[in-house]
C-alpha cells in the first residue's frame, strides 16, 4: 500500500509509517510544500473569564490555510511543551495555535473538560478570524488529555472542521490510570496481586472520594456525537493509554455517530506523545522541557497529519479505515465493588477491630477493673484487634498511596514481584487469620470463665475476624 504523500513515500515506507501502520489509505492528495520559514505573532483571548495567552506559527507564505489549535495533555501545560508540533504544523502549511492552559480552575484535585472544550472553542474562534485562515477548515490536534477535550469541543461547536488525536484515551480517565499505573508497576518489576489491588477496590475507593477529577468521563458517548472527520493516533509503544482497545472504542462510538471518516492508526517508534522512544517509558532526544527530553518527532509523524488535514480541507476526508495494532497489549480492568460498600466495610471492620481498646478506655473511664479474661484469651484478642487494625489501614492507605504516587517514584524493595510493604500487609492478613483461629480455640477452653459483657466483645471480634476474610480478598491480600 502506498503512503500519502507521493515525493515521502520511499522515506515512510522505510521508516515503517505506511497506510498499513497509519491506517491511512493511498488516494491522498498530495502534501502542500513545507514552508523555509514560519511567522510567529502573540494572540490573547477569554474563556471562562480567565484571559489566555497563545502563540500562532503561520506560514511564511501568503494566503489563506488550513487551521489547527493544539489542545493540551494533563498538567500545567505551557504553549512551550508543543512547539515542535506547532513548527512542524506550520512549515507544512498549516496556521497553528499553542496557548498556555489554564491554571484557574485546573489543578490535581480540580479539572472540567467543559471548560477546557470551552477553552479551545474559544481559541479556534481566533484562527477563523485571522485573514490567513480559511475559517471552514480550522480543527483541533488534542494530546492525551486532549484527546478527551477535543472531540468534546467538537461534539458541541459546529466552527471545528476536524479533529486529530494523539495518545487520547477510549476508557474513562480513572480506568486509563490504573492502567497505566499497571504498566508502570510492571516496568518497576512488580507483579501479583498489587496491581490487582490498585486497579480494582483501590480504584473504587478512590473515586468514591471525589478526589480524582473527571473519574468516570465517558468519552465514548462524547464520541458518538462528533461527525467531523476524525485522525486518531497513538504510539506504538505507549504505555499511558491502551491503545489498541481505544482505537477500537474509537471506531465503535464514531461509527455509532455515523461518521464515516475515522481514521485509527499507530506511529512506530513512538511513546504516548508520538515523539520517539524505544519503550513507552523514555524520550529520545528532542527539545528540553523542564530540562527533560520531549523525544524526537518521529520522522512522518507529522506528515501524516498535516497530509490528513489538507486532505481534509480540501474536501476530501478519506473514509474510514483502522490499522491493526503493532502487538497485543493487556485489556484495561474496571473499578470493582460499590463506594459505599467500600467506606461501610472499612468502618465495620475498624470499629470490631478497635472494640478491645475501646473497651479497655472505657474501664478505666468508669474506674472499673481491669478485664476478666484469662490471660492467654485476653492476649490473643489484644493481637487480633492490633493486627486487624494494623492491615486494614495499612492495605486502605498503601495502595491508596500507589495510586497516588506510584507512576512517579520508586516503590523500593521488590521481592517475588511484590514490593516489601505489600509482602509485610500479606503476612500481616495471614497473622489476623491465624489471631481468629486462636481467639476461637482460647475461648471455647475458657467458656465459662467469661462474664457475659465480655462474651458479647468477643463475639463481636470474632464476627470481625471472620469479616476481613472476604475484605481481604477483596483487596487481593490473599491473591
Amino acid at each position: 500500500m502506498r503512503v500519502l504523500h507521493r515525493g515521502l513515500a520511499g522515506l515512510l515506507m522505510v521508516l515503517g509509517v505506511a497506510a498499513v501502520g497509519m491506517g491511512v489509505t493511498s488516494s491522498v492528495a498530495d502534501a502542500q510544500p513545507a514552508q523555509a520559514n514560519t511567522v510567529l505573532s502573540e494572540v490573547s483571548f477569554e474563556s471562562h473569564g480567565v484571559m489566555l495567552h497563545g502563540t500562532v506559527y503561520g506560514p511564511a507564505d501568503p494566503g489563506r490555510h488550513p487551521g489547527i489549535v493544539l489542545v493540551h495533555g494533563s498538567g500545567a501545560g505551557p504553549r512551550d511543551e508543543y512547539s515542535m508540533e506547532a513548527r512542524a504544523f506550520a512549515a507544512a502549511g498549516i496556521t497553528t495555535l499553542v496557548y498556555d492552559k489554564r491554571t484557574v480552575g485546573y489543578s490535581t484535585n480540580h479539572r472540567d473538560f467543559s471548560v477546557l472544550a470551552d477553552d479551545a472553542v474559544a481559541a479556534v474562534t481566533v484562527l477563523r478570524q485571522r485573514a490567513d485562515v480559511d475559517p471552514t477548515s480550522v480543527g483541533l490536534w488534542g494530546f492525551s488529555e486532549g484527546g478527551w477535550v477535543a472531540p468534546l469541543a467538537a461534539a458541541r461547536s459546529g466552527d471545528i472542521a476536524y479533529v486529530v488525536t494523539i495518545g487520547g484515551s477510549g476508557r474513562s480517565p480513572l480506568r486509563t490510570q490504573t492502567w497505566y499505573l499497571r504498566n508502570q508497576l510492571a516496568h518497576q518489576g512488580v507483579s501479583g496481586s498489587l496491581p490487582d489491588a490498585v486497579a480494582g477496590a483501590g480504584a473504587q475507593f478512590i473515586d468514591g472520594t471525589g478526589v480524582f477529577p473527571e473519574a468516570d468521563f465517558d468519552p465514548g458517548a462524547v464520541l458518538s456525537r462528533v461527525r467531523v472527520p476524525v485522525l486518531a493516533l497513538w504510539g506504538e509503544h505507549d504505555v499511558k493509554v491502551p491503545a489498541a482497545e481505544s482505537a477500537e472504542v474509537f471506531q465503535r462510538e464514531l461509527a455509532r455517530a455515523g461518521n464515516n471518516s475515522v481514521t485509527t492508526g499507530f506511529v512506530p517508534g513512538a511513546g504516548h506523545n508520538g515523539h520517539r522512544s524505544t519503550d513507552g517509558f523514555d524520550r529520545v532526544g528532542g527539545d528540553l522541557f523542564e530540562g527533560k527530553p520531549l523525544g524526537e518527532l518521529v520522522p512522518g509523524y507529522a506528515d501524516v497529519i498535516t497530509d490528513w488535514v489538507h486532505r481534509v480541507a480540501a474536501g476530501q476526508a478519506p473514509p474510514s479505515s483502522a490499522a491493526q495494532a503493532p502487538h497485543p497489549a493487556a485489556g484495561t480492568v474496571a473499578p470493582v465493588g460499590r463506594p459505599g460498600y467500600e467506606y461501610a466495610a472499612l468502618a465495620v471492620l475498624l470499629l470490631g477491630f478497635a472494640l478491645p481498646a475501646l473497651a479497655a478506655l472505657a474501664r478505666i473511664l468508669l474506674r472499673r477493673g481491669p478485664s476478666e479474661l484469662p490471660r492467654p484469651l485476653r492476649r490473643s484478642a489484644r493481637a487480633l484487634s492490633s493486627l486487624g487494625l494494623l492491615t486494614v489501614l495499612g492495605t486502605v492507605g498503601y495502595v491508596i498511596w500507589v495510586l497516588a504516587t506510584g507512576t512517579r517514584i520508586s516503590l523500593g524493595t521488590v521481592i517475588s514481584g511484590q514490593p516489601l510493604p505489600w509482602l509485610l500487609l500479606r503476612l500481616l492478613a495471614v497473622a489476623v487469620l491465624v489471631s481468629v483461629i486462636a481467639v476461637a480455640a482460647h475461648w471455647s477452653r475458657a467458656r465459662s470463665k467469661v462474664p457475659g459483657a465480655q462474651r458479647i466483645q468477643l463475639t463481636a471480634l470474632l464476627l470481625t475476624g471472620l469479616a476481613f476474610l472476604p475484605w481481604a480478598l477483596h483487596w487481593q491480600l490473599f491473591g
